[in-house]
Formats: C-alpha cells, structure tokens, sequence
C-alpha cells in the first residue's frame, strides 16, 4: 500500500473536495482521483460513492478513516525521529486574531523555554482560514472559536466570553439589574470584526422595541477599548482584549446576564489523528495556567 494513495484519501475526506484535495498536494484532480481508485482496488472496496460530480464516504470508507491515520501517524512519526538532530524540529502554531494580539505573545516564549530544542512558526489568521490551513496539515495546532469539523478535534482553552463594560465612576457601577432601555440612551462602540454573533445584542434592542445609540462602529479591539477608557462610551468586549485593565481597575464590568448572555471560548484545534507532540501539548495547558495566574497577580 502507497503512502501517496493514503495521503490522498485523507486530504479528500479532511477538505471535503478532491479539488481542494489536488490543491494541497499540489496535484492535479485526476492524479488524486487515480490515486483513490488505485487504493480501492487495493483493498478491494469502494471508499467513496459517486454520483455525477458529487462524491461522498461508504460505510467502508469511515470505516477505514482511523486506520489510515494511523498508519499515516506513524510514518510521520518515524521520519520525524530520522531527522538530524542539527535540523530543529519546527512546530508551527496559528492563532485567530484575538488570541494573536493578547495570549500568544505570552506563550510562545513560554513553549520555546519550555521547549528548546523546537524551533516555533507562528501566524495569525481568521478562523476560517486556520480551518483550511489545519486540514491542508500546513499547521500543527490552532488557537481558534469553536467550529465544528469531521476532520479536527478540538479543546476548550480560554474563556473569552464577550462582557459589557464600562469606565469607572459609570452610573451602571453603582446600580443593579441595569434595562434595555438603559442601555440604549448611552453612547456606545461597537466592535464588529466577526469576534462573535453582534445579531444577539441588536436583537436585544429589537425585541425591546429600542435603538441603540451607537456612537462609533470600528473594527479594531483596541480603539474600542480606548474609546471607553477615555470616557466616550461604553460597549460589548470579549474578555480576552479587557482581562488586565478588568483585574487593573480601568475598566468595571456591568453584570448584564439578567438580558444578555453570550459565552464564547478560544480552542485548541489540530486534526483527528492526534497532536503528535505530548509533552508540547502538556506545555501547551501549563501556559494556559500560567497566562491566568499573571493576570490574578497584577491585582495583589
């Protein structure tokens, strides 16, 4: 059996599309469609049924899935280990562009001391563009919203959940159970940048049969957040861009779970066959403790 055929076949099951398939191998559609073929007669089943153009998994072909990977797994792992030790193992991470701009700047100094002898790529991207990068294996492991995907596994790592906020000395600081109709005669920014579903907060209003007074529409986490500390408003953030002025006392969150709840977290994603890097992966969830640890000091 060729690693070539079983390459193939995974690539179609992970991207859903031999296109996208000959894409990341760099092929052609009829090299990866003879490549499938030959591995059906091979095992003497068919892995896929055809009907025109489309192309979907037999029971045989599921069936297979976790066999490929491993065998796949394994290859890669015992070329992994041939390698000279003078060629540093790269290990390449992704992040959307959140966690880009407020964790990885702490974790990638804390693998690489953690882990000297990798040498680390990293590059932020959207979430769906780190999807397609992780199924095409161009990245080992992404830090990503939650998605949903036959070919990756994922694990809830940081809670980014979106609070509203205000600056201190706020009226809403002082009082409980703060209205809709509160909310809406208060100037506010609004960040849209596909960070979370913004049609829950207008629907808020919509159902409350109210309009927001929203002040300033932008597109960048940090010129929202200064906007609020500089007094002009206040607004809807994902924890993550306001965990350290929250612990630093510049910015008050407004409990708003009375109206509106919207719970997010940031995942670690890589493919079904396993992260194949264990004790990189246990580093990977100590920096995580770490990252929340500074945080709690910065109020002491």
């Amino acid at each position: 059996m060729n690693i070539d055929y079983l390459e193939a076949f995974m690539n179609v099951v992970h991207l859903e599309s031999i296109h996208k398939a000959a894409e990341a191998l760099y092929l052609s559609q009829p090299t990866v469609t003879a490549r499938i073929k030959t591995l059906e007669r091979d095992l003497g089943i068919e892995l896929f049924l055809r009907k025109g153009r489309s192309l979907r998994l037999s029971e045989e072909g599921k069936a297979f899935i976790p066999y490929a990977e491993k065998i796949l797994f394994t290859y890669h792992q015992g070329k992994k280990l041939l390698k000279k030790e003078d060629n540093p193992e790269e290990i390449v991470i992704g992040a959307n562009i959140i966690t880009s701009q407020y964790f990885i700047p702490f974790a990638l100094p804390f693998l690489k001391k953690a882990n000297p002898q990798l040498r680390f790529k990293f590059f932020s991207a959207p979430n769906e563009v780190l999807l397609d990068k992780l199924l095409q294996k161009q990245v080992d492991i992404a830090f990503m919203k939650d998605i949903t995907h036959r070919g990756i596994q994922k694990h809830e790592l940081l809670n980014n959940s979106v609070r509203l906020v205000v600056y201190p000395g706020h009226s809403f600081q002082f009082q409980e159970n703060v209205s809709v109709q509160q909310l809406a005669i208060e100037p506010m920014v609004f960040f849209e940048c596909g960070a979370f579903n913004w049609n829950r907060v207008h629907k808020l209003f919509e159902v409350a049969n109210v309009n927001p007074r929203i002040e300033f529409l932008v597109d960048h986490l940090e010129v929202a957040k200064s906007i609020i500390l500089s007094k002009n408003g206040i607004g809807f953030l994902p924890y993550l861009c306001i965990k350290e002025e929250l612990e630093r006392g510049k910015l008050i969150e407004i409990d708003v779970s009375h109206i509106l709840q919207i719970n997010q977290h940031i995942f670690a994603t890589h493919l079904n066959n396993g992260f194949v890097y264990p004790k990189l992966w246990n580093d990977i969830l100590l920096s995580i403790k770490e990252f929340e640890k500074k945080s709690s000091m910065l109020i002491d």
